[in-house]
């Protein structure tokens, strides 16, 4: 049952570091819960990135990121600077994958190409 579930949904030890990365950021002391929660929802919905184990080490990467600057007592802009989502979207782009936007870039390409009559197959 489980390789068919996985087949579906993914494997399960991806789901349960992201479910764990997560849990650490729900834990952290404020200020740094609120700003690792905010960025850590920017991220799912802009980075985009499709491939499983990319996204899971970007959130480990985030959890650790803002365990350390809390021990170390960091201030927050320290951190993100003075432009929270050129942060947040600088730190999707250090992971490399596949990601949404590439099929999307595709079917653009390949719409215009078929209505130009280009069969020559770039992309």
């Amino acid at each position: 049952m489980a390789k068919w579930y996985e087949i579906v949904t993914g494997p399960l030890e991806q789901k349960k570091q992201y479910r764990q990365a997560k849990a650490r950021i729900e834990a952290l002391a404020e200020p740094y819960a609120e700003v690792a929660t905010a960025i850590h929802r920017y991220l799912l919905i802009q980075g985009g990135v499709t491939d499983g184990d990319t996204t899971v080490q970007m959130f480990v990467d985030l959890a650790d990121l803002w365990e350390r600057a809390a021990v170390d007592g960091t201030p927050v802009r320290d951190i993100v600077g003075e432009d929270p989502v050129d942060f947040a979207e600088t730190f999707a782009l250090a992971y490399t994958g596949k990601r949404w936007i590439d099929k999307e870039r595709k079917r653009l390409i390949d719409a215009v190409d078929r209505a130009d009559g280009d069969t020559s197959g770039r992309s």
